[in-house]
């Protein structure tokens, strides 16, 4: 057996069985705490499989997950299943072969599992409008802050003898996390309407899962008022940044401040103007008229005689007046088209009824611009040059009632703008927080094992027994050669007689050894028994 092995073998057998069997109980301890510690805290990350499942689909998952070997864990709220990183694909790919989850929103899929056979035209038609739903919710999950959604349409339905034409509706309720669930509901709306044919975004209703209406009925945005006020935002926008542009490279982006007002007026406006020219005319058509008329007349008489009152005479007629009359007549109408003009103007747009600018100039940079020996009659002089700038920036117009006020201000320090807050060291951290906290942990852990039980194990081996009596220092001070041994050990110089010369002697009482070095072989002779002289030495001056 090599001699360090039997060394350590003879130590362990000196502690005893009871300390040997307290060190190995404590060995085991702190292997155990380590290796509990090392599966707690380095145990793999899971990632997100599915979330919004009913009860049943977790539990057919589960199966389906175990049965695979795959590690999985259910969320807190039971409706959450996460599966180790990096195996999330696979799982997917599992539960799809077996139809899981069967709560998920069925779109176009549904047409995989009927048959053409047998299928009539309604139940054709409740599949489709099925169908739409499903691809309509999963879009409307896929927004940010939507966790749930379910959509409800109903079709327009067409008859033979309905006067009023159906129009088709929808409704949408769903499980938002957020503030501003108005601004997407809007958004929902919009998606809804454009994805079912001939349905208008009036007929869409969004709702939330506490029963809270959050859009229904006209569209508020295109409302006259919104409009509006969205046209002077815009407006009031433009002219500000066409402030910006012009003060910018004289006075500096921070050395001025800007406000506009503008009204405006969004009226819807139709004008028709028709214009006839009179001095343009064109003969359209000519009709000419000629008549000639011609007449003869004669009137006969019968003489008053005695013959008329005679039964059977016939009295002969005479000739009486004669008239002729002959009438010419020519007739001639012209017909003339008169140049017109007719102007139909539409307008829904806007025009600007009213402007107030007011520019407000940091002093301190129109000082600077100046020279310091810069007076009020220049500031004054330098601010009418940029209100003249500001109103050909802007488009001023007297006529319509602008105003401009360009003044020179002390602007506060630090309200030039607001710093950009750069991501500092804790939001860097914040991001690994939780590997962090185990890290720490499990430090913690091993520092508290080592102390409490390597410690104690290894100063229960380092131990050794108690020695019965110790020898007194003057016993290994005269075990100690002197000075006359090591010179009756030293052998004779040649030529020299063995007796030590006088002078020779005292060299040697000189040159006696301190004490330090005659410590030193104390310890080179005996270590254990030196080291128990001073622990001995040590305890009696602590009592003293």
């Amino acid at each position: 057996m090599p001699e360090q092995v039997q060394r350590i073998v003879s130590n362990l057998q000196a502690f005893g069985t009871r300390r040997l069997m307290l060190m190995g109980a404590i060995t085991a301890l702190v292997m155990a705490v380590i290796g509990v510690g090392a599966l707690y805290l380095n145990r793999p990350a899971y990632e997100t499989l599915y979330v919004g499942l009913e009860r049943s689909d977790v539990n057919q998952i589960g199966m389906v997950l175990g049965e695979a070997g795959i590690k999985f864990d259910v969320g807190a709220d039971g409706t959450s299943v996460l599966v180790s990183a990096g195996n999330t694909a696979r799982a997917r790919m599992l539960l799809a072969e077996k139809g899981l989850p069967t709560s998920a929103n069925a779109g176009y899929e549904l047409f995989d599992n009927i048959g053409s056979l047998g299928l009539t035209s309604f139940m054709q038609q409740v599949t489709r409008v099925r169908a739409l739903e499903g691809e309509i919710a999963r879009t409307i999950q896929s927004l940010s802050g939507i966790k749930a959604a379910r959509v409800h349409i109903v079709m327009a339905e067409r008859a033979n003898f309905r006067r009023e034409e159906q129009k088709p509706s929808a409704s949408v309720v769903i499980r938002y996390s957020g503030s501003d669930a108005e601004k997407t509901a809007m958004s929902i709306r919009h998606l809804v309407a454009a994805a079912v044919p001939a349905l208008s975004v009036e007929n869409v209703t969004i709702l939330d899962s506490h029963g809270t209406l959050l859009a229904s009925g006209d569209d508020p945005s295109n409302s006259s008022a919104a409009r509006t006020l969205g046209v002077e935002q815009t407006v009031e926008a433009q002219i500000e940044e066409n402030i910006r542009r012009a003060l910018s490279p004289y006075l500096g982006p921070d050395n001025f401040r800007a406000s506009v007002k503008a009204d405006v007026n969004t009226d819807s406006r139709q004008t028709e103007e028709t214009i006839f020219d009179p001095n343009s005319r064109v003969e359209r058509s000519v009709q000419s008229v000629k008549a000639n008329e011609a007449s003869n007349q004669m009137q006969g008489s019968t003489p008053t005689t005695v013959e008329q009152n005679l039964p059977e005479a016939q009295p002969e007629a005479t000739n009486g007046q004669k008239s002729s009359s002959q009438n010419d007549r020519r007739e001639e109408i012209t017909n003339y088209e008169i140049n017109s003009k007719k102007i139909a103007t539409v307008s829904n747009g806007y025009t600007l009824t009213r402007m107030s600018v007011a520019v407000v100039v940091d002093r301190k940079r129109l000082a600077a611009i100046l020279g310091k020996s810069a007076t009020p009659d220049q500031i004054d002089t330098r601010i009418a040059e940029i209100q003249k700038v500001v109103a050909s920036a802007t488009g001023f117009d007297e006529k319509r009632g602008d105003i401009i006020e360009v003044q020179a201000v002390e602007f506060i320090d630090g309200l030039d703008g607001v710093p950009v807050e750069q991501p500092g060291m804790l939001d860097a951290l914040s991001h690994y927080t939780g590997s962090l906290i185990n890290a720490a942990a499990f430090i913690v852990v091993v520092f508290l094992v080592a102390f409490f039980g390597l410690k104690p194990m290894a100063a229960a081996l380092t131990a050794q027994p108690a020695i019965a009596a110790a020898p007194s220092f003057d016993d290994v001070q005269r075990s100690l050669p002197t000075p006359q041994d090591v010179a009756a050990d030293t052998p004779a110089l040649p030529g020299a007689d063995n007796a030590p010369a006088p002078a020779i002697d005292d060299l040697r009482r000189k040159l006696r050894p301190a004490p330090q070095e005659r410590l030193a072989r104390m310890v080179d002779i005996n270590e254990e028994r030196t080291a128990t002289i001073l622990r001995k030495w040590a305890s009696a001056e602590a009592a003293a």
